[in-house]
């Protein structure tokens, strides 16, 4: 078989295309392959596909091909462009790439498939690419499935914020929590943020909204008011986010009696942190067995352990007024309990309870924008850090968004 006739095979070149020639060039390491529409018949306008005659031909230009063996391949076509009564002179779609693509489909699959198990860095080094050109195919692979993806009503969803970079620069996310993918990626955690996303559906979508997972952060609530119908009975401030108020709470009353015993030589609670934090469901029983006198101690720190332990029960109720009783009593115990930072959060709760008690309706947690946020993180990590909010936003979009990334 002549190499015009391998190559036209194996990029499955048809008519109005055919291969003209295929030169080695042993010494670069390279296979040029160079194309040449076969006449004037079979052209198209790219915008309404109407056949149309050819107007000129653009001056040739290159396509990086998979590799032939060990060598770098390389697709050369001068391509026509077409004159369209309605649209007028337009370049004409080529086969083998995407438009505004300097890479054949092929290629640029490849790429994406490296680009989901590592950094756009390391990819553009083993695939002898710019970074520029790897963040180029990111780009135009998550542009093509935003527009792909469906519309589609979303019955629970789950705001959270991601940390961008240090000094408090957050990002929004906002997730479909029963299919796990993320829907929404906005600057910053401003009332506007999450009204962006909201001004994005239709009025059938907010309609179709049943519950939204969230921190107790004013701007979401706001923002969720605005535009999702009935929104106080949906909003459900997640369990996972009360529990790191009460963990913190605990840990601001461990610090400051730390520092009190330790002015009468008295190291009890020195390293044991992260015992206090833990859940107990993850010591194993020779941690817990030492963890035991400290907790059934008299150190206040214990007493602030003991109320925040004790408030996980409330999620396990099946009936809101029996919930309801447990919470009461639950903050009896915390306003007389004299830990200030304890109390406040219970003065938190006690001031959202509305919005607690929506749990037992909905039973939805952020869970899944929990472990999609540890995704992100694995995302921050392979990229070591993101020069651009724009950057962040598209990798997020790429890695968690579940999007149909592949040109055709």
């Amino acid at each position: 078989m002549q190499d015009r006739q391998l190559y036209a095979q194996i990029l499955g070149i048809t008519t109005p295309w055919s291969v003209e020639r295929v030169e080695l060039k042993l010494d670069a390491g390279e296979v040029d392959v160079y194309l040449i529409d076969a006449g004037k018949a079979g052209w198209q306008c790219p915008e309404c596909g109407k056949p149309c005659p050819i107007y000129d031909h653009e001056p040739l230009r290159g396509w990086r091909h998979l590799d032939t063996c060990q060598y770098r391949t390389m697709l050369y076509a001068a391509v026509p462009r077409t004159r369209c009564p309605d649209h007028g002179v337009l370049t004409a779609r080529v086969p083998w790439a995407e438009p505004h693509s300097r890479f054949t489909s092929l290629f640029e699959r490849l790429a994406i498939n490296w680009m989901q198990e590592a950094g756009r860095s390391a990819v553009a080094r083993r695939m002898g690419l710019s970074w520029d050109q790897a963040d180029g195919i990111m780009q135009r692979a998550v542009a093509r499935g935003l527009e792909r993806r469906k519309t589609s009503v979303i019955t629970n969803i789950g705001v959270d914020e991601k940390s961008f970079q240090r000094h408090h620069e957050y990002v929004t996310t906002v997730c479909d929590l029963d299919q796990g993918h993320v829907l929404y990626v906005g600057d910053h955690r401003k009332q506007k943020t999450l009204e962006a996303f909201y001004e994005q559906l239709s009025p059938e979508q907010l309609r179709g909204i049943e519950a939204v997972a969230m921190d107790m952060w004013d701007p979401y609530i706001a923002a969720t008011r605005k535009y999702v119908p009935d929104a106080d009975d949906k909003i459900v401030f997640d369990k996972f986010h009360i529990s790191k108020h009460l963990n913190e709470a605990v840990d601001k009353v461990r610090r400051r009696e730390h520092k009190q015993l330790q002015a009468i030589d008295d190291d009890r609670l020195k390293g044991t942190k992260y015992s206090w934090l833990k859940n107990p469901d993850n010591f194993n029983v020779q941690s817990w067995r030492e963890f035991a006198p400290l907790r059934k101690s008299n150190l206040r720190t214990a007493r602030g352990w003991a109320i925040k332990e004790t408030f996980r029960g409330f999620w396990e109720y099946t009936y809101p007024k029996s919930a309801e009783g447990f919470f009461d009593r639950w903050y009896s115990w915390a306003i007389r309990s004299r830990l200030t930072p304890i109390k406040n959060v219970a003065r938190m709760l006690k001031g959202r309870f509305n919005n607690l008690i929506t749990y037992f309706k909905h039973r939805i947690t952020n869970a899944m924008s929990e472990s999609l946020n540890a995704k992100i993180q694995w995302i921050k990590y392979t990229a070591h850090g993101f020069r651009s909010r724009k950057g962040f936003r598209t990798a997020i979009y790429f890695h968690c968004g579940g999007l149909d990334l592949y040109p055709r």
